[in-house]
């Protein structure tokens, strides 16, 4: 699925104008990314818990030929999904908007 996928099903679900449902899907994300940056987590109850870890500099080694590298120190994004949303994706059943119908557990 796509950010125009997204995009669509929210217009179908609100109502409201094509570009305006990218607008705001742009928006959302655009305020996830600023708050990872940050180095905030992003707390989504019954979905998950993004969190900005940063990781040490290491020895690496390139797969081809042998040859040792230096990975650099770096900050990384990691998601994990909530109880809730595990069991969903596990058994099918559907706690989100699928089409025009909202499915509440």
């Amino acid at each position: 699925m796509t950010k125009t996928d997204i995009a669509k099903r929210i217009q179908d679900v609100v109502g409201m104008s094509e570009r305006d449902a990218e607008g705001v899907l742009e928006q959302i994300l655009e305020l996830l990314k600023s708050i990872l940056k940050a180095g905030e987590d992003i707390n989504l109850t019954g979905f998950g818990r993004f969190r900005v870890r940063s990781k040490n500099a290491r020895v690496g080694r390139n797969p081809r030929t042998g040859e040792e590298i230096t990975i650099p120190a770096r900050r990384v994004v990691t998601f994990q999904a909530s109880t809730l949303l595990k069991h969903d994706v596990n058994t099918g059943q559907q706690s989100s908007i699928e089409g025009n119908e909202t499915i509440e557990n």
